[in-house]
């Protein structure tokens, strides 16, 4: 299935008066002519000296991390999402000149907490998150440590009546991103990804399609994606499973229990033994001028008519 993704890349600009550095990191006059600090220079050959983490010292990695137990946020609304449930998760903060207006409660308790915090110029900005498309901040943050499901915890959910939203593979990051936005949006409180090397994971890709949506959905992963829709049944779930063809037109409740939305891979749809071990199957109806719809769009169709019309 086709994925758009088309940001427009921001325009460049200057501001070198505009830098704001905690008190542990590098200082310099207001209105001094030297160049903006080096920093977060992951696209470059130049060594640095990665911060430690709760792990040990950071490794380096590539331009989609600076170590890999950090994760970079980008766009105001995922940096704001962030420091609003967790501020001590973020570690660095920089933005350009036009958002430093708007971040001033975020600068000064990374401050207080002695964290660097810096206003770059465009160009700085886009070799720290490693895209053009930055939304003018870049939070790095924790990454977070993906659970696996037990018995326990699903039967819990169940008891409280929560909507799970299981994906079979799914291997775009921005998919991932757009199905956890919708799921914010309806109010579904988990995701379960296949814990899959074909599978996407909650990188920084996911997180700035997302806009903040992942701060709000919490993302598990299991090895075994059929064990775990057989469990759901087994704990009272009706496991609904969208399939391209031959499921049922409709995608309203047909039972008074807690749902959870199975949904397959872009390309492959779901797994034969994983359809076999959902409770019903269901598809949406089109005119047949195109075969499917993108994935994310099709979760957030059924998403809708299992739990946002009750």
């Amino acid at each position: 299935m086709a994925n758009f993704s088309k940001p427009d890349p921001s325009p460049r600009g200057t501001g070198a008066a505009r830098e704001f550095v905690a008190p542990a990191g590098q200082t310099r006059q207001r209105g001094e002519a030297a160049p903006y600090p080096a920093v977060e220079r992951a696209a470059t050959k130049r060594p640095e000296r990665a911060e430690p983490t709760a792990a040990g010292e950071g490794l380096r990695g590539s331009r989609s991390g600076p170590t890999r137990d950090e994760l970079k946020l980008c766009g105001l609304a995922a940096v704001r999402a962030r420091f609003a449930k967790d501020p001590d998760s973020i570690l660095r903060l920089f933005f350009d000149e036009p958002t430093s207006r708007r971040v001033g409660i975020m600068s000064k308790v990374l401050a207080q907490a002695k964290k660097v915090y810096r206003c770059v110029p465009p160009a700085e900005l886009e070799k720290i998150a490693g895209s053009v498309h930055h939304g003018g901040i870049v939070a790095v943050v924790k990454a977070p440590v993906l659970r696996t499901p037990t018995g326990d915890n699903l039967r819990s959910w169940a008891a409280r009546r929560e909507t799970v939203l299981v994906l079979d593979r799914i291997g775009n990051a921005h998919n991932l991103g757009a199905l956890a936005r919708t799921a914010a949006f309806f109010g579904v409180p988990r995701i379960v990804i296949a814990e899959d090397g074909a599978a996407a994971k909650p990188s920084d890709a996911a997180h700035r399609v997302a806009e903040g949506g992942l701060e709000h959905v919490e993302v598990w992963q299991t090895k075994d994606l059929v064990a775990l829709a057989r469990a759901l049944a087994a704990a009272g779930y009706e496991v609904v499973g969208a399939a391209t063809r031959g499921g049922r037109p409709g995608a309203n409740r047909t039972a008074d229990k807690p749902v959870a939305l199975v949904l397959g891979n872009e390309e492959h749809g779901l797994a034969p033994e994983l359809a076999q071990a959902c409770t019903r199957l269901v598809t949406i109806p089109g005119v047949g001028a195109v075969e499917s719809l993108n994935v994310s769009v099709a979760g957030a169709v059924l998403l809708w008519e299992l739990v946002g019309r009750r």
